[in-house]
């Protein structure tokens, strides 16, 4: 059995009940940094086989994994904080399950996508989540005249580098539109900040930003 296994996004008290239950049980643990899941295994005092599942070695450890469940084992799948597959490795060895017809199933958790979207106060009817902003200039503007063109809230993940870049750009494109940063979500220093993208602007370049952070744009 696959079990993809959804880990806390910051806060390690985080983890259901049902996800620690899955990695005590686990035969082996594909994490996509063990160094980093090692932190969390060993708060929970979990001692368990790891190997590495990443996006340079996803093709060669998905054949060997699916060995693995094909013989009965069960392996559960991480990443370096919330649901696998969301813009982290796990994508390929859930699809190459389903294509065996091997069993898996999902383990539910932290999502950092649901919890800048509830906390930010945006409209729930609608949302879309677009992955990271593209690195390069024209894509990036691109994706951000999409979503103030779409009738729906809109998320994003951003690098804190390039953050300023992007509400520069967003001044422009949507200079009226309510946006909202969430920081460093169930981390100590947690921060969701809302207004147009002058005042973000204003803000972050006075304040660097730090750490992982979503951009949501309001429909």
């Amino acid at each position: 059995m696959l079990y993809v296994v959804a880990t806390p996004i910051g806060n390690l008290s985080d983890i259901t009940l049902r996800a620690l239950e899955v990695l005590k049980l686990a035969d082996v643990i594909a994490a996509e940094d063990t160094r980093h899941s090692g932190i969390l295994l060993k708060h929970y005092q979990i001692d368990k086989p790891f190997v590495s599942y990443h996006e340079h070695n996803e093709a060669m450890r998905t054949a060997q994994l699916i060995e693995r469940i094909a013989a009965g084992e069960n392996v559960a799948l991480i990443t370096d904080a919330g649901m696998p597959g969301l813009s982290d490795p796990g994508a390929r060895l859930i699809r190459e399950c389903i294509k065996r017809e091997l069993p898996l199933t999902i383990i539910p958790g932290p999502s950092s996508i649901l919890t800048a979207v509830v906390g930010s106060g945006f409209s729930m009817e609608k949302f879309c989540f677009r992955g990271f902003l593209p690195v390069k200039s024209g894509r990036r503007e691109r994706e951000l005249r999409a979503a103030a063109d779409h009738d729906e809230t809109t998320i994003f993940f951003e690098s804190p580098y390039r953050l300023t870049k992007t509400l520069k750009v967003c001044i422009d494109i949507m200079p009226d539109r309510q946006l909202c940063v969430a920081r460093e979500l169930t981390k100590k220093f947690e921060e969701f900040r809302r207004g147009t993208a002058s005042e973000l602007l204003t803000h972050y370049e006075a304040k660097p930003p730090k750490g992982e952070i979503i951009l949501l744009v309001a429909r």
